[in-house]
């Protein structure tokens, strides 16, 4: 098990709400060195008296070096909390995905606000249509198989597209990738309302064609 201890004084962010901690707010990192190598491990963070703060994703390659899961420390970081997680930020927004604006651009998932650090999702097409997947943090992207199947459950969506950010993927340390993770990828061109106005864009990219 990974434990993060924090430099004294540098816990009153993250008690009032920080979800990231930075590198130079570390101490140190203790536990075997595949797991410390292991970009969005879960790690115990404790403070200089050793008293528990939080349960984290630790990404060595990234000055943002953990991204808070939880505050309890009687919550688990497992499939259960993903999927809790995707779904209540789902219903949050949603509700339904079929009585939504088939041709709006919807966000169904916003990162720190869901507990979900890195993660961005919207949705096009309703039911039937695309979600299109940022996995912008070595934690839920080490997550991600799970965060697709809670995804899929709670949408009734059947195709998943992830789109990389490049820079923020770079500065994690993690891989540029744009693939379909589930069911058939969006089409290059589509319509798409933005501020009551159609737009021909590319889900995949977020590019927008020039009218």
């Amino acid at each position: 098990m990974l434990i993060i201890t924090i430099k004294q004084g540098k816990e009153q962010a993250l008690l009032s709400g920080d979800p990231w901690i930075y590198l130079s707010a570390i101490e140190k990192v203790e536990g075997k060195p595949q797991e410390r190598n292991k970009s969005g491990a879960t790690a115990t963070v404790q403070s200089s008296s050793r008293r528990f703060l939080a349960r984290a994703a630790y990404n060595a390659k990234s000055q943002i070096a953990a991204r808070i899961w939880t505050l309890r420390e009687d919550e688990p970081v497992d499939h259960a909390l993903i999927k809790r997680r995707v779904q209540t930020a789902v219903e949050r927004r949603l509700g339904r995905l079929g009585d939504a604006d088939p041709q709006a651009l919807l966000q169904l998932v916003d990162g720190e606000q869901d507990g979900l650090s890195g993660l961005l999702v919207h949705a096009y097409g309703g039911a039937t249509g695309y979600l299109v997947c940022q996995f912008n943090a070595a934690g839920v992207d080490l997550w991600k198989v799970a965060i697709v199947q809670a995804l899929l459950k709670a949408t009734g969506c059947p195709n998943v597209y992830e789109r990389s950010d490049e820079l923020v993927r770079k500065a994690e340390g993690l891989p540029v990738t744009r693939r379909v993770l589930a069911g058939e990828e969006p089409p290059q061109r589509l319509m798409v309302r933005e501020d009551g106005r159609l737009l021909p864009m590319d889900i995949r990219t977020g590019f927008i064609y020039p009218r």
